[in-house]
């Protein structure tokens, strides 16, 4: 792996056509790894919004982008394409004091007036319990905030009554108990700082509700249960602090918040880094992935809070790669637009809630903007991402999750022991379904689960299942999570079986080593139950060569990208591994395969597996599954699996 990374490649899509935008000439001292300035975000925000003018509507309240209509209804979507975008304009308005193109401003001030207007025929819907509106008021209180010397208060005073009117909608409303607290928070905290009307109790209760879902190291849960992923930075901790900015000019202040929010993100960023691949991807797991860059949030907001532990250089150098790896891969597409999808159009990467315009929260990321351009996140020459130092392992016990990367192929892959998405109940029969962005063990920045419907029923990539007569797969539904430390993590599940009484118990402890996951299972099944595990998909635009041999499978994209599972204990040795390949079910190519091991006959009881599952991104680097197998010796009694790895490392895996 070289030091760097290109950034004189040509700009492709993963289609193979070339990205829509123009950019500015790289600057390779300033930034040897990616090429981009600050010159580079603000053309990216321009073309952004100027793709858009074509679907706005003639009072410019409303943006009717192409695509799927939400489960909310058109009407909603159109305030998405507004709201989102307007977000996006108002860090590049304010990032730039005012000094852009005046019909930037005058658009969505426009859109302002005609929106909040009855009469205009582009009237926004109002603000109801738990409806889609509040989400999209939260960025226009936030755009308003940010502009306000170059919006809001040249606003005619009507119109400012009738957007105070609108936005005080949220008063007193009920919205849905997770991340959705905060958008009332800031919107009613951009009410107190205008003098509106707002409840000074709703804004309390919603900071007071976050706290219950603090699990400390920097990481909040998404609701009550286990629900990490990057809502965790594009929403829980980057609305607190920009509410902190709004209630730092009002009588009520921050009430000693701001601090605390300040020292959580600062622990949540020590390693949020080992979250991004040399190449700029960061790890595919988690819902709303549609939002792609949205990722790169929480490091500018560290920033900008001025909380930040990271360099200038690494803050810059990871929201500058994760950018533009979208940009050269698809996103925006030929139109200029960002489409439901990863790279290109993908719906099942999205949700129900997902319309046209949704993906357009990826303007969060350039919250960066705001910092002035003599900043030194701006100014100073870019710094690696770890993983481009040297292979990692990162232990987050507060996930549940061990990440470890390696330089050679810059992957960085995440182990999951602790994200389901599950409701909280009771320790009885789950209700449940579990998620493909959440219930697998393994994740990467360079594979995705198959997410689209067919495919994630039959359950195959990174999952042990349980197989009944007619072939349903069990499910991974609450993850009970046990332990993370260092490069072992463990966690249990009860598996449900069609056609049997009661539940079976998986145990599951991971252990790593380079780019290996050694996976130590203790299952139990009815006798004659098969089982069967699955590796990582790979995808690509031409199906991945497939190989298989006695007690192991790997698939290979054309890019060297390759996949393995080895039978390392308890696996039959007769039957072949196979590998699964599916069309049109990934979001990163049209064609994938998983490589997958079937134990054709479980002894019953509880029977001890042990699976070495590997992703390797450098086809030379990825050796032969019968040499991982040798390079891996497993002793196994009653209560004791034993790892001795080639290079003499032992790990001893106990019952949990």
């Amino acid at each position: 792996m070289t030091d760097s990374l290109p950034f004189t490649s040509p700009s492709f899509t993963s289609s193979g056509s070339r990205s829509p935008l123009v950019l500015p000439p790289a600057d390779a001292a300033l930034s040897p790894r990616t090429g981009w300035t600050r010159a580079h975000w603000e053309a990216v925000a321009d073309q952004l919004l100027d793709a858009l003018v074509p679907y706005a509507t003639p009072g410019r309240a409303l943006y009717r982008l192409p695509g799927r209509t939400s489960r909310s209804g058109e009407l909603s979507d159109g305030l998405e394409g507004y709201a989102r975008s307007f977000l996006l304009a108002a860090f590049r308005i304010a990032g730039a004091r005012g000094r852009v193109d005046e019909a930037l401003i005058e658009r969505y001030a426009a859109g302002l007036a005609a929106g909040t207007d009855p009469g205009s025929g582009e009237a926004w819907p109002r603000l109801a319990d738990r409806s889609q509106p509040m989400v999209e008021a939260a960025s226009i209180a936030i755009g308003l905030h940010e502009t306000r010397p170059w919006i809001w208060d040249r606003l005619d005073t009507r119109v400012q009554e009738r957007v105070a009117e609108w936005l005080g909608g949220f008063v007193g409303r009920r919205t849905h108990d997770n991340n959705w607290r905060l958008f009332q928070v800031v919107s009613e905290q951009f009410l107190a700082s205008v003098g509106a009307p707002h409840s000074r109790s709703d804004i309390e209760n919603g900071l007071d509700r976050i706290e219950d879902w603090y699990v400390g190291d920097g990481w909040y849960t998404d609701g009550d249960g286990r629900k990490f992923d990057y809502y965790v930075g594009w929403a829980m901790h980057l609305y607190p602090l920009l509410w902190s900015r709004m209630a730092a000019g009002t009588a009520d202040g921050n009430g000693g918040r701001t601090e605390v929010y300040r020292e959580r993100l600062a622990r949540f960023l020590t390693t949020y880094p080992h979250f991004f691949g040399a190449d700029g991807a960061p790890v595919h797991q988690g819902r709303s992935l549609t939002y792609r860059f949205a990722a790169a949030t929480p490091v500018w907001m560290g920033a900008l809070a001025d909380c930040t532990p990271l360099a200038p250089g690494l803050t810059r150098r990871l929201a500058s790669g994760a950018v533009r790896h979208f940009v050269e891969r698809g996103a925006p597409d030929e139109r200029g637009l960002l489409t439901l999808g990863w790279y290109d159009a993908f719906l099942p990467v999205t949700q129900l809630y997902s319309g046209p315009a949704s993906p357009y929260w990826a303007s969060k990321a350039f919250v960066g903007l705001l910092l002035p351009a003599d900043h030194a996140v701006w100014t100073e020459p870019e710094l690696p991402l770890p993983v481009e130092e040297s292979d990692q392992y990162t232990a987050l016990p507060a996930p549940g999750w061990l990440l470890h990367g390696t330089r050679r192929d810059g992957i960085v892959r995440l182990v999951n022991h602790g994200s389901d998405r599950q409701d909280p109940g009771s320790w009885g029969r789950e209700t449940g379904d579990d998620e493909p962005h959440y219930a697998a063990f393994g994740y990467s920045t360079a594979t995705a689960p198959d997410s689209a419907e067919e495919a994630w029923a039959d359950r195959v990539g990174n999952h042990l299942a349980l197989l009944a007569a007619d072939g349903t797969p069990s499910k991974r539904r609450r993850i009970h999570f046990e332990r993370c430390e260092g490069r072992t993590a463990s966690s249990w599940y009860e598996a449900e079986l069609p056609g049997e009484e009661g539940t079976f118990r998986i145990d599951t402890t991971s252990v790593l080593h380079g780019a290996w996951e050694i996976r130590v299972h203790r299952v139990a099944a009815p006798a004659g139950c098969p089982v069967r595990e699955g590796g990582h998909t790979v995808a690509g635009p031409d199906a991945p060569v497939a190989d298989a041999g006695p007690g192991w499978a790997l698939a290979r994209t054309a890019a060297g990208l390759t996949s393995a599972v080895v039978g390392l204990h308890g696996w039959d040795t007769g039957p072949e591994g196979t590998v699964v390949g599916r069309v049109g079910a990934n979001a990163y190519g049209t064609h994938s395969a998983t490589p997958v091991l079937r134990l054709a006959s479980h002894p019953g009881g509880t029977h001890v597996l042990v699976t070495l599952i590997a992703l390797v991104g450098d086809a030379s680097g990825a050796p032969d599954p019968r040499e991982m197998r040798d390079a891996v010796r497993v002793q196994v009694d009653a209560d004791d699996v034993v790892l001795t790895f080639e290079d003499g490392e032992t790990v001893h895996v106990g019952p949990l």
